[in-house]
């Protein structure tokens, strides 16, 4: 497999040297750690929001710092969570003085390390509270989680809190929309073919050429089976049927959708799943308030794409709607 790399163990360093130089007009690299944060930070008396985890998932999570979206983003090694110091890095970079927020996926490794640099924020003196993202309904436990993970449905976390905080909502405020959309948010994943580490340079799981794996995690872990490859109408049905019944949706209810891509897959083929889906949305009833096609919660040159649907109302609609200046999620 060819890569663009220069070191296999220089990639994560690179890259963020790379971001930053991309977007010098908006954020910053802290220096001697892997957090990238909003230019101006920390802003004062606003409440400021940490997230972050394994890299080799971009945009995740540095295109997502931006006004309106995260003040932060840390970075760990290739799917590997950052540690609690470096997070602990990035809380002290963007505390405005009205508490810190931690977006966490429900991936044991960020939940433990999130978990222990909030204490240690909490002994210097820093407000924080955290929320844990658990939108993919394929599985209820896997081989990297207790419960369900945390996958694309993490960016709508980013997204709606982001815009809260921006308004000047208080940290209990923005938690509480942040519970709010975990509440509302169901994502599932299909991969169809696996990733390359860059450190290995060997598959992180094996498929077959004529196989897919439904309900696969965002770094291959299994999902609910492998199976032989079907159409793309296929696949999006199937999604959509693990996905809707989990939101109780009825004609009354507008929704977001996101068909995120895995790394691989040309938007081409994302709108192809996308048509299916809207039309299934459609014959239900389902008002679709917007729509979001592109990669926005990759696992490297993994080819595949996840469904995420939002269960919005007046509040979550409005910040969907409101401005944001994060890289990869302009509005």
């Amino acid at each position: 497999m060819k890569k663009l790399i220069n070191d296999p163990n220089q990639v994560v360093t690179e890259m963020l040297e790379g971001i930053v130089s991309a977007y010098p007009e908006s954020m910053k690299r802290v220096e001697g750690t892997t957090c990238i944060v909003r230019k101006d930070a920390p802003v004062k008396d606003k409440v400021a929001l940490v997230s972050g985890g394994g890299s080799g998932h971009e945009p995740a999570h540095a295109g997502f710092v931006g006004q309106g979206m995260l003040d932060a983003a840390v970075a760990g090694e290739v799917f590997t969570s950052p540690t609690p110091d470096q997070v602990l890095e990035g809380i002290k970079a963007v505390d405005g003085g009205e508490g810190v927020l931690l977006v966490i996926k429900n991936y044991t490794g960020d939940v433990m390390n999130f978990e222990m640099a909030a204490e240690l924020a909490e002994a210097e003196g820093i407000n924080v509270e955290k929320v844990v993202v658990n939108d993919d309904v394929a599985v209820e436990d896997s081989s990297f989680t207790t419960g369900r993970r945390g996958v694309a449905g993490t960016v709508f976390v980013h997204k709606l809190a982001g815009a809260k905080a921006e308004a000047g909502g208080s940290l209990l405020e923005v938690k509480e929309v942040a519970e709010k959309v975990i509440a509302n948010v169901r994502s599932m994943g299909v991969a169809l073919s696996p990733c390359i580490m860059p450190t290995s340079g060997e598959p992180g799981f094996e498929l077959a050429e004529d196989e897919v794996e439904m309900g696969v995690g965002i770094h291959g872990e299994p999902g609910i089976e492998k199976k032989k490859l079907v159409t793309a109408n296929e696949i999006a049905k199937e999604l959509t049927e693990k996905v809707l019944p989990e939101l109780e949706l009825d004609r009354s209810v507008e929704v977001a959708v996101m068909v995120n891509g895995m790394g691989a897959t040309p938007e081409m083929e994302l709108y192809v799943v996308n048509r299916k889906i809207q039309a299934i949305l459609s014959e239900k009833g389902v008002q679709v308030h917007e729509t979001f096609i592109g990669e926005y919660m990759t696992s490297l040159e993994m080819a595949g794409c996840s469904l995420t649907v939002l269960k919005l109302d007046d509040e979550l609609k409005e910040l969907l709607d409101s401005r944001s200046k994060a890289p990869a999620f302009r509005k």
